[in-house]
C-alpha cells in the first residue's frame, strides 16, 4: 500500500513534504514528489513496494510526461488491461507495474478508467494537456481518500491528518459529522468531523478543472442488489460451481506479489475459505497463516483457526491478547486515529497486523463475506422483529426496554442480555432506521442531550434512509444486506482494517470484494443467502468438502473482544476534552455508571475514547 497527498493552489515544496511525511507509515520504502509551479500542482507520494520493486516508483508518468499519477492500492486485472492498452498502441516502460496501467488507461479511457479496474485503489491523476486533476476511489472504498475545496486551494490526502497539514485547510468541528458519528459508530462518507473536509465516497470519481477551479463529482459504480428471480432450486448445483469458481479466481488474483504474502485466519468460514482455496493454487506448506486469540474464552477463536491450519498443513502462528497487553495496545492504536471509528475490534486487528508484518508484507482476508452472504446476527432477528412490531404497541416499547434493563448483566461476548437490550433499542424506531439505531453508540435523544442541541432522526440517519428507499426489491433481507454493504462495510469494517494494517505498513487484500464475485452475488436472490434461519446458505454449500462440517456449521463468533472489562481500567483517567458543546458532566456520568457496574455503556464509552483521540490530532488545539 501507499500514501498520497497533494493540492492545487499556492504553496511551496515544504507543504507536500509535510503532508507525505505524515503518511510515512503507509509507505516506508520510498518517497516521491512532483511540483508544477505554473499550474500550480503539487503531488506527493509514499510507497510500500509490492509489485515491480525496481520500476514502480511514483509519481509515475506516461511516455511524453503529460500524464502523471500518485496511487494507493492494487489492480488485480492490470495484466489484462496492460495487454489491451499495448494492443491499442500505448508504450510501457515498466515490466509489470500496475501503476503504469493507470496513466495509459487515463489516456485511453478518460473518466471511464475506474470502471475498468478490478482492485482496490485511491489515486490522483494530473493531466497537463486537459488541465485537470482526477481523483478516484474503488467500488467499496477499501483505500481512503480525503479532500477539501478551500477558497484558494483544492487539496487531497490518504488520511485526514495529512490533509489538515495544508495551511489553507481549517480545523473547525463539523457538528453534523460528530452527531452522525455517535449515531452510527463511524462517520458515513462523504462526511467527516472537520468542516470542509470530505471523504471521496466509494465508487466515485472527482474531476477538478484547473481553469474554472470547479470540481465535478460523479459515481461510477454503486452496490445494488439486482436478483435474478428466475434462479430457483434447480439451478443450485450450477450456482454452487459458479461460486466456487469465482472464489477460487478471486483468491488466485490476490496471490500475485513480489514480496512475502500471508493470510489472516480466524477459524471462521470466510477466512477459512480463503486459506482453503489458496491451498489449491499453492503448496499448503508454503502458506503462512496468522491468528489472534483472547484469554477470555467466550471471545477466543484461536482453537478453530489452529484446527483449520493443521488440517490444511499451513505454517501457522498465533498470539494471545490479554488485559495487560490491551492496556499497552489500546492507547497506541487510538492515539493514531485521526478519523474516529467506534469499533473496538481495531485493537486485535492492529495487533494481528503488527504480528503478521513481522513475517510478510501482504495478507489476504475474508472481509466482505458477511455483508454479501447475510452472515450477521441481525438477519436472524428479522422475523422476531416483525412479530414484535405487530404484537407490541409503540406505547409499550419503553416499558419493555425498562424490563430488559433489569436482566442480569453479562460481560461475555454477545451475551443474550446484551443482544436483547440492543435489539429493543432498534425496535423503538421506524424500520428504515432500526439497523443503525440497533448498532449505535447513542440513541438520538441521548445524542441531543450529550451535544446539548436538538437532533433530527432524518438528518442523523439520512444515509440509511436513502438505502432503504432505493432498495429495488423492498425485501427486509435485501435492505439489510444493502445497509451492511454500502454503509457498515465501507465506513467501519474496511476503514478499520485499512487504518490498523497501515499503521504497520501491511497490505490487506479482501478476497470477497472481487468484481466478478460481487456481481455474481448481486444477482443471487436472497433465499440463496439466508434460508430458513441458515445464514450464508449458498456459500456453505460451495465450501462443503473443502472445509470440515464443524467449521461450516459452527455459530459465528465474530472478531469481538472483552471491551466492557477493558473499560473498567482503560484508560485510568477518561479523557474529557470539550468538543463543541459537549456535556462533559454527562460523559463522566456514563463512565461512572459503567465502572460501578450499574450500566453497560461499552458502545458509547469506546466511541468517546476514539473521538477524543481523533480530536486531539485534528481539532483546533492540535494546530497550535
Amino acid at each position: 500500500m501507499c500514501g498520497l497527498a497533494g493540492f492545487v493552489g499556492p504553496g511551496d515544496a515544504a507543504t507536500p513534504k509535510r503532508m507525505t511525511q505524515a503518511l510515512a507509515h503507509r509507505g516506508p520504502d520510498e518517497e516521491g514528489c512532483h511540483i508544477d509551479a505554473d499550474a500550480p500542482v503539487f503531488l506527493g507520494h509514499r510507497r510500500l513496494a509490492i509489485l515491480d520493486l525496481d520500476d514502480g516508483k511514483q509519481p509515475m508518468w506516461n511516455e511524453d510526461r503529460q500524464v502523471v499519477v500518485v496511487y494507493n492500492g492494487e489492480i488485480y486485472n492490470h495484466g489484462t488491461l496492460r495487454r489491451e492498452l499495448t494492443d491499442a498502441g500505448h508504450v510501457f516502460s515498466t515490466d509489470h507495474s500496475d501503476t503504469e496501467v493507470l496513466v495509459h488507461g487515463w489516456e485511453e479511457w478518460g473518466t471511464s478508467l475506474p470502471s475498468k479496474l478490478n482492485g482496490m485503489f485511491a489515486f490522483a491523476i494530473y493531466d497537463r494537456r486537459r488541465k485537470v486533476l482526477f481523483l478516484a476511489r474503488d467500488r467499496f472504498g477499501e483505500k481512503p481518500l480525503y479532500y477539501a475545496d478551500a477558497p484558494r486551494t483544492f487539496a487531497f490526502a490518504s488520511e485526514l491528518n495529512a490533509l489538515l497539514l495544508h495551511p489553507e485547510i481549517d480545523r473547525e468541528v463539523d457538528e453534523l459529522g460528530v452527531k452522525k458519528y455517535f449515531a452510527y459508530g463511524y462517520i458515513p462518507s462523504p462526511n467527516t468531523h472537520i468542516r470542509g473536509c470530505k471523504k471521496l465516497q466509494a465508487g466515485h470519481h472527482l474531476t477538478f478543472d484547473l481553469v474554472t477551479r470547479k470540481g465535478d463529482l460523479r459515481p461510477f459504480w454503486t452496490f445494488a442488489l439486482e436478483p435474478d428471480e428466475g434462479l430457483g432450486d434447480r439451478q443450485e448445483p450450477r450456482l454452487v460451481e459458479e461460486l466456487r469458481h469465482h472464489l477460487s479466481e478471486a483468491v488466485r488474483r490476490r496471490l500475485v506479489s513480489d514480496v512475502p504474502l500471508g493470510m489472516f485466519l480466524s477459524g471462521g468460514i470466510d477466512s477459512s475459505a480463503v486459506v482453503s482455496l489458496a491451498a489449491q493454487h499453492l503448496d499448503p506448506s508454503q502458506i503462512r497463516t496468522f491468528a489472534i486469540g483472547f484469554d477470555e474464552p467466550s471471545y477466543d477463536e484461536s482453537a478453530f483457526a489452529r484446527d483449520i491450519a493443521h488440517r490444511l498443513g499451513t505454517e501457522h502462528r498465533e498470539r494471545v491478547l490479554d488485559l495487560a497487553r490491551a492496556k499497552r495496545v489500546v492507547p497506541e492504536v487510538l492515539q493514531r486515529l485521526d478519523d474516529p471509528i467506534a469499533d473496538p475490534s481495531i485493537v486485535p486487528t492492529y495487533l494481528l497486523s503488527r504480528f503478521t508484518r513481522e513475517h510478510v508484507t501482504v495478507a489476504l482476508s475474508g472481509d466482505g463475506g458477511d455483508e454479501l452472504f447475510a452472515g450477521y446476527d441481525p438477519f436472524d432477528a428479522i422475523r422476531p422483529a416483525q412479530i414484535y412490531n405487530a404484537v407490541v404497541p409503540a406505547s409499550l416499547h419503553r416499558i419493555t426496554r425498562s424490563l430488559a434493563d433489569r436482566l442480569p448483566r453479562s460481560r461475555r461476548n454477545m451475551s443474550l442480555d446484551f443482544k436483547i437490550r440492543r435489539a429493543l433499542v432498534g425496535l423503538s424506531y421506524d424500520p428504515k432506521v432500526q439497523m443503525p439505531a440497533w448498532m449505535a453508540p447513542l440513541e438520538p435523544s441521548d445524542i441531543a442531550e450529550l451535544l446539548r442541541e436538538p437532533v433530527s432522526v432524518e438528518d442523523l440517519y439520512s444515509e440509511a434512509i436513502t438505502i432503504w428507499q432505493e432498495s429495488r426489491t423492498g425485501s427486509p433481507v435485501d435492505r439489510m444486506l444493502e445497509f451492511f454493504t454500502r454503509l457498515y462495510l465501507q465506513d467501519d469494517i474496511l476503514a478499520k482494517v485499512d487504518r490498523a494494517s497501515m499503521m504497520v505498513s501491511l497490505e490487506i487484500r479482501a478476497v470477497f470484494l472481487d468484481n466478478d464475485l460481487v456481481d455474481f452475488c448481486r444477482r443471487l436472490p436472497n433465499r440463496f443467502k439466508y434460508r430458513n434461519g441458515t445464514r450464508k446458505y449458498l456459500l456453505k454449500k460451495a465450501l462443503s468438502g473443502l472445509l470440515p462440517d464443524r467449521t461450516i456449521n459452527r455459530k459465528k463468533k465474530g472478531f469481538g473482544m472483552p471491551v466492557s472489562d477493558w473499560l473498567m481500567s482503560i484508560p485510568e483517567v477518561p479523557p474529557m476534552q470539550d468538543i463543541g458543546r459537549t456535556d462533559l458532566d454527562l460523559a463522566r456520568q456514563y463512565w461512572d455508571q459503567h465502572r460501578a457496574g450499574s450500566h453497560d455503556h461499552r458502545l458509547f464509552l469506546w466511541s468517546w475514547l476514539a473521538m477524543q483521540n481523533a480530536f486531539k490530532k485534528t481539532g483546533p488545539a492540535s494546530s497550535a
